[in-house]
């Protein structure tokens, strides 16, 4: 049985960048990585290593083993969204706000500097309060 979503795994040529995106945008926090091979980082939630990137060297390593791209987009759960959508003015993030009113949900969509597409889910009632 499962219980949650473990991690995502994106393979980048911009492994600095990306970095800094998920740090310094999103919050997450760099820490202890197992010593592979080839370069990379973990990047932490709450003491969880959610985003695993892996440094590769050229586009075709980056291509999905499969011919079709099966992963559309992953996202996180998220809390206080005026911060949170303050923060990605500041880093002049584009973003799209997307009300789920059925499961009483926002949902902000952004992408990462790769292009990667996710979401971050809040509680539907802070999007109310700021008018988003």
């Amino acid at each position: 049985m499962l219980k949650s979503l473990d991690h995502v795994n994106i393979r980048t040529q911009q492994l600095a960048e990306l970095r800094r995106f998920y740090c310094n945008v999103l919050g997450l926090a760099e820490g202890p990585r197992p010593n592979f091979s080839f370069g990379g980082a973990w990047l932490y939630c709450q003491g969880k290593p959610v985003v695993h990137l892996v440094e590769v060297a050229t586009d075709e390593q980056i291509a999905s083993p499969t011919p079709n791209d099966a992963v559309q987009h992953f996202a996180f759960a998220g809390e206080d969204l005026a911060p949170f959508l303050e923060r990605l003015r500041a880093h002049q993030v584009p973003f799209r706000v997307g009300k789920l009113y059925d499961f009483e949900l926002c949902q902000v969509n952004i992408r990462d500097p790769d292009g990667n597409p996710m979401h971050i889910d809040f509680p539907l009632h802070e999007a109310e309060a700021l008018s988003v």
